[in-house]
C-alpha cells in the first residue's frame, strides 16, 4: 500500500517539525514497515524512519517493495544512502509519489559495505560532496531534506570537524541535522562496536545547537529513557532520536512519549496488541507470515512478569507454517496469567 496523504489513518494530526522531539532511529533489518506500524500504535507523534535504502536500489530495484508503507505510519521519513548527487536526486524524484514527510541522507553508518560504496560515515570526510548531494536532493522534493551524521570519523578532531561539517550543510540549505554523538571508527571496529565503544559526547552536540541556533539540531546515541530525553530537550536541543531501546524495550520510551507534546495519548501494552490484530490479520490474509511482524514485538513486555513466556511462545512458533492469531493469543496468555 502506498500512502499519499499525511493525515490518512485514524488520527487527524498535523506534523510540524516538532515531530522530531522524539524519533525512532533508522535501523537496518529492524525498522521495516511492520516495525514502524507497531511503534505507531504506541506513539502518534514521534517521527519514524525507514531502514536506510540506497539510492541505486531505488533507481534500479523494486520500487513498491522498497518504498511502500501504511498511511498510519505518518509522520515518516525516508532515509537514503548514497554519494552520487545525480543518483540521489533521481531516487528522491522516484520516491515523490510516496509522500514521505522528510528525506534523510545517511552520513553516519560505519559498516564496511557502506564504506566501500562511499556513503555513510565516510562522508564526514567529504563535506563539499555532501553539500552537493543535498542540493540535488532538495531540487526534487518539497519535503525537508535532512542529514544524520556522526561527530567525526577515525582520527578527526570532532571539535574542528563537526562545526565545519554543520556549516557546510547549513550553507547548502539544510535546516535539520541529527547528530549521533559518537565518533565512527572506520578502521578496526565492527558496526556493533561502533555503537558502544567510542565515547559519547553529548556536550559537543549541545554546543552545536548553541553555535547554530537557527538550525534544528537533534541528538542520537546512548539515550535509553524518556526522562533522559526530556532533560536533553530542556537543555535546548530540538529533538532526541532513540535507537536500540526503542526496539528492545519499546514500551518504556514510546508509550508516554506523546506527553512531550502535551498529548496524553499513552495506550497500555494490551491496547497496543489489540490495535495490531487487524493489521496482522490483513498481513496473513495476503500471504504473509506471522513472524515477519511479531519478531519486532518481542520486547513489548520487557521487564514485566511473563515477558520470558511471551518471547518464548512467539520465538518458537511464529515462523511455523500456519501460525496466526491463535498463537499470538497464546503468547499474550503467558503475560496475563502471570500478571493476574
Amino acid at each position: 500500500m502506498t500512502s499519499s496523504k499525511k493525515n490518512s489513518g485514524k488520527q487527524e494530526i498535523t506534523f510540524p517539525y516538532g515531530s522530531h522531539r522524539i524519533s525512532v532511529a533508522p535501523m537496518m533489518d529492524w525498522t521495516d514497515r511492520h516495525c514502524r506500524f507497531f511503534h505507531r500504535q504506541m506513539t502518534r507523534r514521534a517521527m519514524l524512519y525507514t531502514e536506510m535504502v540506497t539510492a541505486p536500489a531505488i533507481v534500479h530495484g523494486p520500487k513498491p517493495r522498497l518504498l511502500d508503507y501504511s498511511a498510519p505510519e505518518h509522520p515518516i521519513a525516508l532515509q537514503l544512502g548514497g554519494s552520487d548527487p545525480v543518483e540521489l536526486a533521481q531516487a528522491v524524484r522516484i520516491a515523490g509519489p510516496w509522500a514521505y514527510d522528510e528525506v534523510n541522507l545517511n552520513c553516519g553508518c560505519p559498516s564496511d559495505r557502506v564504506q566501500s560504496g562511499c556513503f555513510g560515515a565516510v562522508l564526514m570526510e567529504r563535506p563539499a560532496l555532501v553539500a552537493e548531494c543535498v542540493r540535488a536532493m532538495q531540487g526534487e522534493t518539497d519535503a525537508p531534506v535532512t542529514v544524520k551524521c556522526r561527530i567525526g570519523v577515525d582520527d578527526q578532531d570532532p571539535e574542528t570537524v563537526l562545526p565545519a561539517f554543520v556549516e557546510a550543510l547549513a550553507g547548502a540549505g539544510v535546516r535539520h541535522i541529527i547528530i549521533h554523538a559518537r565518533k565512527a571508527w572506520l578502521k578496526g571496529l565492527s558496526p556493533k562496536e561502533n555503537r558502544e565503544i567510542p565515547p559519547l559526547d553529548h556536550d559537543l552536540v549541545l554546543r552545536m545547537k548553541q553555535r547554530f541556533p537557527e538550525l534544528t539540531i537533534c541528538i542520537n546515541g546512548g539515550i535509553t529513557t524518556l526522562s533522559q530525553a526530556k532533560s536533553l530537550l530542556d537543555l535546548g536541543l530540538d529533538g532526541v532520536m532513540i535507537g536500540r531501546t526503542a526496539y528492545h524495550d519499546p514500551a518504556s520510551v514510546l508509550i508516554g512519549a506523546d506527553a512531550l507534546w502535551g498529548d496524553p495519548h499513552a495506550p497500555d501494552a494490551f491496547a497496543v496488541l489489540d490495535a495490531m490484530r487487524p493489521y496482522i490479520a490483513d498481513h496473513l490474509a495476503a500471504g504473509g507470515r506471522l513472524h515477519q511482524i511479531t519478531r519486532h514485538m518481542l520486547g513489548l513486555f520487557t521487564g514485566k512478569p511473563g515477558a520470558r513466556g511471551w518471547r518464548r511462545v512467539l520465538s518458537e512458533g511464529a515462523s511455523r507454517d500456519g501460525a496466526g492469531l491463535p498463537l499470538l493469543d497464546r503468547a499474550v496468555d503467558e503475560v496475563r496469567v502471570v500478571a493476574g
